[in-house]
């Protein structure tokens, strides 16, 4: 297992568009048609890194709690399917149905997207204002597989509920840690 921290984009940044295709739905998805009302997570993840599989139960818990609060969840895999063919959009439509996410599985065949973003590991997380300006960037919580702390989500949850109170975030955020992104 590789530990690629996040490159952390700087806060403020405006989050790019896209026009991705929605393994789920098989439709072309932009950014303006899945972002929330209150505000957007932006998730780079894949199929097979441990460290996604280890959050993919609170990923999905999270976006159901907080997308009736108004913040949608987007998941965005950039791996090159290719090399890896578990991570092939097949096979992340299937993974979305049986994980029942409740959100958009997107696929950045090109890796234009995840470069755009400066995403560097899976998982690579990102929340976006309701101007889509970036407010949080880093990791969900402390654990990861192996360490045996549980996996919470405290720290994107403190980050969402602080926009969703109108209260400042911290810029003290630490960043995400995972395997990196397969690059073409």
């Amino acid at each position: 297992m590789a530990n690629t921290p996040s490159n952390m984009l700087p806060l403020g940044t405006e989050a790019p568009d896209f026009n991705l295709l929605n393994t789920i739905s098989d439709k072309t998805e932009n950014l303006s048609h899945c972002k929330g009302k209150e505000g957007t997570v932006i998730l780079f993840i894949c199929n097979h890194c441990p460290f996604v599989i280890h959050i993919n139960s609170e990923i999905v818990k999270m976006a159901k709690e907080y997308q009736k609060k108004g913040i949608q969840f987007i998941a965005i895999s950039s791996n090159d399917a290719v090399k890896y063919p578990q991570d092939a959009p097949h096979l992340m439509k299937k993974l979305a149905a049986t994980e029942n996410y409740s959100f958009p599985y997107l696929y950045d065949e090109t890796q234009k997207i995840a470069k755009a973003y400066n995403a560097a590991c899976t998982p690579d997380i990102y929340l976006f204002n309701r101007e889509l300006k970036l407010v949080y960037r880093g990791q969900i919580d402390d654990s990861r597989p192996g360490n045996k702390i549980p996996v919470t989500g405290i720290d994107l949850r403190n980050a969402m509920n602080n926009l969703l109170e109108e209260k400042p975030i911290s810029p003290k955020q630490k960043p995400s840690i995972g395997c990196n992104i397969k690059w073409v």
